[in-house]
């Protein structure tokens, strides 16, 4: 990525004379702060963070008819904690590289109170947790890219509502997390970085009714958020030496992934009765953008377009599951696009900046009735995007240049719902759905005009 900066700071004397004829004494000579002119990790650290959690936790249940019901329970909210953490920092043939220690606890407000199927509601809630993970990464100047992993645990509660009578499954889960992430300096001890994290909390089997259902949930949470470090030590006087110069047109690759929190609601329209469930597309996305940044001082605006293939797909929802009658659902996106604004601000050779607009994309959900009856209904879908991301100049072992920018970002997309008549085994029924997106994903730019930065 991008190469460390060497700045220094010139100190002069300076004098001063009354009269041209008479001895002039000069100052004493003072020395300035010193200023670092490589950015060095090394050290403790602590600070704040807060973003966005999403749970994507298929749920199994056995009513004890001989049926499976496979459903998503999807806790959506805002979290927020604090973290602290030790960088070693030395060098590789890949350049500086760091290696660290970080934990973290949130508190959290993911909840999801949406699901009611077959006359059974069921709710659940992520109350808090907290991760101790590794980091290594690679430095470019004062830019830190990492990959970290480790251990996690919280507090998780789930309700259900079976036959009129509810059971409650609470309690501590643990499991394991990884994630990745870009800190850049801000000036001083400040950092500020982007995150996520993938967090498994394991798999749970409860018994109830008296033994006569069961009920497995498996806990999957992506943690979306942001981050304020200060450093205890090290880079104290460290200083941004030069400011990167965002100008221009620019074109890049971007690479990332996605999950979905996609409400729907089924009627059967003779019964009235509708079924309120998650379709919850997961996958992989890729694609390229073109934008043009304007820069007035720090400030950066611009605008931005991108194009995306996808692989979200949900396969594994079903109700009354049972061989040769199941109702089968799958939600797909396959691609999808944005038209964005981008507002940002440059400290030294980083932007930090926040996005939004016009999104679009291709969705394709469908229904089975094995082996009695199928319908399926694709159209491409309008809505919004908002996020934000942090952009610095790249280099890897002196391939790239200095109009060469790498990118990581969140995006939140919503393609709006859209309703759908049909008739599923002779049966008039109505299925609407929305599409929620959250995208995470990491993009090289390339810059057509002087460089980003001179030297980095």
């Amino acid at each position: 990525m991008r190469k460390i900066l060497a700045g220094a700071a010139l100190v002069g004397t300076a004098f001063s004379a009354h009269a041209a004829d008479l001895p002039v004494k000069a100052p004493p000579y003072t020395k300035a702060p010193p200023i670092a002119s490589v950015y060095d990790w090394t050290g403790f650290y602590l600070g704040v963070n807060a973003g966005l959690g999403l749970g994507r936790n298929r749920t199994q249940h056995y009513p004890g008819d001989g049926t499976l019901d496979s459903l998503y329970q999807s806790p959506l909210g805002a979290i927020g904690g604090g973290q602290i953490g030790y960088n070693w920092q030395t060098d590789s043939f890949l350049g500086p590289i760091v290696f660290g220690i970080e934990a973290d606890i949130q508190g959290a407000d993911m909840s999801d109170r949406y699901v009611n199927v077959l006359g059974d509601a069921y709710s659940q809630k992520l109350d808090w947790f907290g991760t101790v993970r590794g980091r290594v990464g690679l430095v470019t100047g004062p830019t830190l890219s990492y990959v970290t992993g480790g251990y996690a645990y919280g507090n998780v509660n789930s309700t259900l509502v079976s036959g009129g009578i509810p059971y409650s499954f609470n309690g501590g889960r643990s499991g394991w997390t990884w994630g990745s992430g870009v800190e850049a300096a801000l000036g001083g001890n400040w950092t500020g970085k982007i995150e996520y994290l993938y967090l498994d909390l394991g798999d749970r089997t409860d018994l109830f009714a008296g033994g006569t259902e069961a009920m497995r949930t498996e806990l999957r949470e992506h943690i979306f958020r942001v981050g304020l470090n200060y450093r205890i030590g090290g880079n104290s006087n460290y200083t941004p030496t030069y400011a990167a110069n965002w100008n221009g047109l620019y074109l890049g690759g971007n690479f990332g992934s996605g999950t979905a929190r996609n409400r729907t609601r089924l009627e059967d329209l003779t019964v009235g009765d509708p079924d309120h469930f998650n379709l919850a597309p997961d996958g992989i996305n890729g694609g390229g953008q073109i934008g043009y940044n304007w820069q007035a001082g720090s400030l950066v605006y611009g605008l931005e377009a991108d194009i995306q293939g996808a692989s979200l797909e949900d396969n594994k929802t079903c109700l009354g599951c049972v061989p040769g009658t199941s109702m089968e659902f799958n939600s797909k996106l396959s691609w999808f696009g944005t038209v964005r604004g981008r507002l940002g601000y440059s400290v030294g050779p980083s932007l930090f900046y926040a996005t939004g607009g016009f999104a679009y994309g291709g969705v394709k959900n469908s229904i089975d009735l094995v082996g009695i009856d199928q319908v399926s209904f694709s159209d491409t879908r309008t809505g919004w995007t908002v996020g934000a991301g942090i952009e610095t100049p790249f280099t890897l072992l002196g391939l790239f240049g200095p109009n060469w920018t790498t990118k990581t970002e969140y995006l939140y997309v919503d393609l709006g719902r859209s309703t759908n008549s049909f008739t599923l085994n002779g049966a008039p029924a109505s299925f609407s759905t929305n599409v929620q997106e959250h995208i995470f994903r990491t993009g090289l730019n390339y810059h057509f005009n002087v460089p980003v930065a001179a030297k980095y």
